[in-house]
């Protein structure tokens, strides 16, 4: 008897989390009617928004004397908003 209730027991929890787990699925979740279908990524469009300008330097280094990269003053704070 006891066999039999323990048995059942461990069954329905089982079952319960076997049922909480496929319900989570979005496709199960469409054939139940809890959410709509799914949109496939086809027709899905993603834009993606443009980019504003920061008012970017189009100035490039001096063609001079061949500077130091890693101690130049102006790469350090001549930082632009």
């Amino acid at each position: 008897m006891l066999n039999f209730f323990l048995g059942t027991v461990a069954g329905g929890l089982i079952v319960g989390v076997l049922t909480i787990a496929a319900v989570r699925q979005p496709e199960v979740q469409a054939r139940f009617g809890l959410k709509p279908p799914p949109v496939p990524a086809a027709l899905a469009v993603v834009t993606k928004p443009p980019e504003p300008d920061c008012g970017r330097r189009t100035d490039s280094a001096p063609k001079g004397a061949a500077q130091e990269i890693l101690f130049n003053r102006q790469r350090f704070w001549s930082v632009s908003p």
